[in-house]
């Protein structure tokens, strides 16, 4: 099969297509209370969060987490956060931007960093699954860095090209991971970090889902 002629988009998922920042920042800070540390705001966590995670704690803390430590966060926070993913929807407007681009005869798929074997049915019980070439959630241990993880994903992608690829995400390490294949990316504010961090990495940034894919639609092209 050959290459793709027109553009395919990869969708981030947690903070992007899937609005759960509520359940983020509430796990976070039950994680936080684990080890006897003041909650923070939602604003706070936008300013400083980084990939790996562990670095992200380190900025709060003052020091990288002990293994232990680490440990005992992230089942917290895992926890607290299946406990919670159900009172959170898709981003507004999603469903209709997933329909559009796939009826202009473009693809798509998911790639997260959230584990695959939740990530699938929390996918499929929206009703968008139909939409994507693939949906590839982490299977790995929590914490890793996600250009690895893209560099399997497109492989995986028959016939898509990463030169007319664009990664729709919220996150730094997503326009990392789209540098990394040869993709380009739109980063998007509406999740887990800041407008000023995001502008630092030097790709498109804008406000809305609706301007990131009228932006994929134009790199691409």
């Amino acid at each position: 099969m050959g290459k793709h002629t027109d553009a395919h988009i990869v969708w981030d998922w947690n903070g992007t297509l899937f609005h759960d920042n509520e359940a983020i920042i509430g796990a976070t800070n039950a994680a936080f209370a684990e080890l006897g540390l003041a909650p923070i705001t939602m604003e706070r966590y936008r300013a400083l969060y980084c990939v790996p995670v562990p670095k992200f704690y380190e900025r709060l803390m003052g020091r990288l987490p002990t293994e232990a430590e680490w440990l005992v966060m992230d089942e917290t926070f895992h926890r607290y956060y299946t406990a919670q993913r159900g009172t959170c929807g898709l981003t507004p407007g999603a469903g209709d931007l997933l329909t559009g681009w796939g009826r202009a005869g473009r693809s798509q798929s998911i790639l997260s960093m959230y584990g695959h074997d939740e990530l699938v049915p929390l996918v499929r019980g929206f009703g968008i699954e139909s939409h994507f070439l693939r949906v590839d959630g982490r299977t790995g241990p929590s914490g890793g860095s996600k250009a690895e993880h893209m560099e399997r994903h497109l492989a995986a992608l028959t016939g898509v090209d990463p030169a007319r690829t664009v990664v729709i995400g919220d996150a730094a390490d997503d326009a990392v991971a789209a540098l990394h294949v040869g993709a380009r990316a739109v980063l998007y504010t509406g999740g887990s970090h800041s407008r000023a961090s995001l502008e630092e990495v030097g790709v498109p940034v804008v406000d809305t889902l609706d301007e990131a894919v009228a932006e994929a639609g134009r790199i691409a092209a």
